[in-house]
């Protein structure tokens, strides 16, 4: 090969979307030059395949400014998981190098001063980060490109943010129950600290308010979301002198645990009681629970495409994206049946 000439290389749909920051239909529709596709986005496409094409399949590591530190400071189970294994893919799909701290570990060291152990950090990802919101302002006036995903707390409007839709989740559940003649219905709420478990309740009451029916504090349960607290909180509803018809668990794992209740007091799923969740992870397919399915993967594939338009200075005219949820039905839903109280010892 002649010195100073570039080797060409194949460049993904999938590669150019995630550069553009576009989906991967309108990539595909602009090489193909179709007609329903804008001459400023089909020029983009087109320019940004070259610029990807062109670079040397042996090229030089990026300089260190480009590294992306990840923080999840919680254990890596299915949920975190998720998000971070398609952050870390994508990441690598645009050639740069992650830097990682995760466990609940992390915790104990606060984010600012982990993140000053690191060099050479050019843009940041936090996940459902504990941090009191002083120290992302910090982090914001450091002037380092960040992007929060499923922020806990309320952030400031200039702050870049990717969740997933938890109102409009949480009503759907809901709103399955109510079709199915469920008006007496217990929650397993979240944290109230959390942002996602004020919208979800809010979205419990609004598919509660559909069909004219007042949400009763006695149905309520905070907790924090775990099986054991779960199974907790539903043994006092389903002990309650009036007990419900079903149960709106914050998670997955909460709803699970809400079974195990059930089962203790000889209630059978879903005949004497229906239980939902939240999140869509394995344990759900294998309890065969209703739930809300989370975009967890593509959750974390849009906080590296967004941070990525950060790094490169692109315009971001939506700060805080919300991502689609889908309700889940399975067999842990059903009618209402002859649900009677517990035999008291």
């Amino acid at each position: 090969m002649k010195r100073g000439l570039k080797r060409m290389r194949k460049v993904t749909v999938r590669e150019i979307a995630a550069a553009t920051g576009m989906s991967i239909a309108t990539v595909s529709r602009a090489l193909n030059d179709h007609d329903t596709v804008a001459p400023h986005t089909r020029d983009l496409v087109h320019q940004t395949a070259e610029r990807l094409g062109s670079q040397r399949t042996d090229r030089a590591p990026r300089p260190a400014g480009d590294r992306v530190y990840l923080r999840c400071p919680y254990v890596l189970t299915d949920y975190f998981g998720l998000i971070v294994s398609s952050i870390a893919e994508t990441v690598e799909l645009h050639g740069r190098q992650l830097v990682l701290t995760a466990g609940e570990a992390a915790q104990r060291t606060p984010l600012l001063r982990d993140l000053d152990r690191h060099d050479g950090i050019g843009g940041i990802i936090v996940i459902l980060p504990p941090e009191p919101g002083a120290d992302l302002i910090e982090l914001q006036r450091r002037r380092i490109p960040f992007v929060v995903v499923d922020p806990r707390t309320t952030l400031p409007p200039d702050i870049v943010s990717v969740s997933a839709a938890h109102f409009s989740g949480a009503r759907k559940v809901t709103a399955h129950l109510v079709g199915l003649g469920h008006r007496r219905i217990g929650v397993i709420g979240g944290p109230t600290e959390w942002l996602a478990s004020d919208a979800r309740l809010a979205g419990h009451n609004a598919a509660l308010a559909d069909v004219g029916v007042l949400p009763a504090a006695e149905l309520l349960r905070t907790i924090e979301p775990t099986t054991e607290q779960g199974r907790r909180a539903a043994g006092a509803l389903l002990d309650l002198p009036q007990p419900p018809t079903a149960l709106v668990a914050f998670n997955d794992k909460a709803a699970v645990g809400a079974m195990q209740a059930a089962a203790e007091r000889g209630l059978r799923v879903p005949h004497d009681l229906s239980v939902t969740g939240f999140d869509d992870i394995d344990l759900a397919e294998a309890t065969n629970l209703t739930t809300v399915r989370q975009p967890l993967p593509e959750m974390g594939r849009m906080a590296v495409s967004l941070l990525v338009r950060l790094l490169e200075r692109h315009q971001l005219d939506a700060l805080h994206v919300e991502l689609a949820t889908h309700l889940v039905v399975r067999s842990s839903t059903a009618p209402p049946g002859a649900l009677s109280p517990p035999p008291r010892a």
